[in-house]
């Protein structure tokens, strides 16, 4: 976000028929009602909202802390942002920030980096997994990322509805395979491999119905630890993408 934008009244732009956040997002700031000079910027409250984010988590994020933290009122805050949902949507886009490069035509080199760009980011900002979804990407940082894997996948010849398909697809795994990794790696409880654990568990397993969980278990495959998980699932996820473009050609 920059400060040079245009600014368009409500009842002009059709804005308070928008999603909250979305005129903002794009540059499009209200015109200034008469009083004193705003002494904020929007683009400060969002800096403030991430910092807040990365220090605390998603429930810092909140009009009245971070009106305390910049040493104004609450009810001045809406000069600003409009609600709480309206900062929630800005945040979210400016800490994601801009995609990956994806240059090059290999479709699943550029899918495989997209994904594992992904899940970076939730691993730099976990808390980013808390926020509400409210619908499909809108703003400018999210659709970029949504843009680039698309530009990606276009080679492939499938249509824009599968293209599309294979992003929600990926996306719902990095997001999934991130959550799984920030509960894990957040867990208090030792690792089912554990020493104790397994003691426990060998022999009932050994006795009970569970032929192929003992054969993991005792070959330690069965474990906490996600290992390579990430490449494993979106190894498999690609394989199929190929198997439609096959078809298709």
């Amino acid at each position: 976000m920059t400060e040079d934008r245009t600014q368009q009244g409500p009842a002009g732009d059709g804005r308070r028929a928008l999603p909250p956040g979305l005129a903002l997002s794009w540059g499009v700031l209200p015109v200034q009602r008469r009083g004193p000079k705003p002494g904020l910027s929007v683009d400060q409250i969002v800096a403030t909202g991430i910092e807040f984010g990365d220090r605390q988590g998603f429930e810092a994020i909140s009009l009245q802390k971070i009106a305390a933290h910049l040493g104004v009122t609450t009810n001045a805050m809406y000069r600003y942002v409009s609600s709480k949902d309206e900062l929630l949507v800005l945040v979210r886009d400016a800490a994601w920030g801009p995609p990956p490069d994806l240059a090059g035509d290999d479709w699943r080199a550029g899918a495989t980096a997209w994904v594992k760009a992904q899940v970076a980011r939730y691993a730099e900002r976990p808390w980013l997994l808390d926020l509400p979804i409210r619908g499909a990407p809108m703003t400018p940082n999210l659709l970029s990322w949504a843009e680039v894997l698309l530009q990606a996948l276009d080679p492939t010849g499938l249509s824009q509805h599968d293209n599309l398909g294979c992003v929600l697809l990926l996306d719902g795994y990095a997001r999934s395979y991130a959550n799984l990794a920030r509960q894990l790696g957040a867990s208090e409880q030792p690792p089912v491999q554990s020493e104790h654990v397994g003691a426990f568990l060998a022999p009932r397993l050994a006795a009970g119905n569970y032929p192929m969980l003992t054969k993991l278990y005792t070959s330690q495959e069965y474990e906490d630890e996600l290992n390579d998980d990430l490449d494993f699932g979106l190894t498999r996820i690609l394989d199929g993408i190929q198997v439609l473009i096959d078809q298709q050609r």
